[in-house]
This record gives structure tokens, sequence and C-alpha cells, in this order.
């Protein structure tokens, strides 16, 4: 599988990575999977989020059905771009997104429900 974003979208997200430092995000990636290729259109903000220095949670019972969130996107402020053993066992949708510090695109990796890794595609 390959992760599509908008570039825009990144952008954004990136932005709030940065503002929030050195507290971790957590958000919330809509879109649509089809066949081999996630798509992200945007983001949104999970109800009751919350996140300090070393991790960024939400209650997911809390959120409300929706089929076009396909994953998550959440940030390492101390550089990492690798899944820990806590972002894989809290794993949900078909996509995880991590945000390195310092927050650039290149900086971004996305990984399977196994943590494995997945081609991330910038789109316009």
């Amino acid at each position: 599988m390959r992760v599509q974003i908008r570039r825009d979208v990144l952008r954004s997200i990136l932005a709030w990575a940065g503002e929030r430092h050195p507290n971790e995000i957590v958000l919330l990636l809509r879109g649509q999977v089809d066949k081999e290729v996630a798509r992200v259109d945007e983001f949104l903000f999970p109800p009751h989020a919350s996140g300090g220095r070393s991790f960024a949670q939400f209650p997911a019972h809390m959120l409300p059905i929706d089929f076009s969130v396909i994953g998550t996107i959440h940030s390492h402020p101390a550089g990492s771009p690798m899944p820990s053993p806590t972002d894989l066992n809290k794993f949900y949708g078909k996509v995880m997104m991590i945000l390195a510090y310092p927050y650039r695109e290149d900086c971004v990796r996305a990984y399977d429900r196994q943590g494995e890794p997945l081609k991330i595609d910038l789109i316009a």
C-alpha cells in the first residue's frame, strides 16, 4: 500500500506540530482507501485528545462512526520517525503517519498495521 496526501494538508499538520512542540499531537486522517492506495484529503481533531512531551492520545470510544477516517498522524518531538510498540498497539484505521522533529516534509513516514513502511506521495 502507498499513501497519497495533499501537500497543503501535510503543511497544515506540520505547522500544527511545530506550534505544539515539544508536546506530541495526534490527528485523524480522513480520505479513502482504494485497492493499494490510501488517499488523505483532510484531517480532523479527535474529541478529547491530549498530548504531552512523550504521548498523544484520544479515547477511541468517543469517536463518532465515520468510515472516511482512514488512520492517524502524530508527532515525535524527539526526532525519531519510527513507530514505538505503543504506537503499533494503539493503531487506528489503515495507516499511521509519524511526523518527526523538525517537522519538515522529509521528516514524515507512514506505516501499516504491522509497522511496515509505506511510500508517501505528495499530491496537489
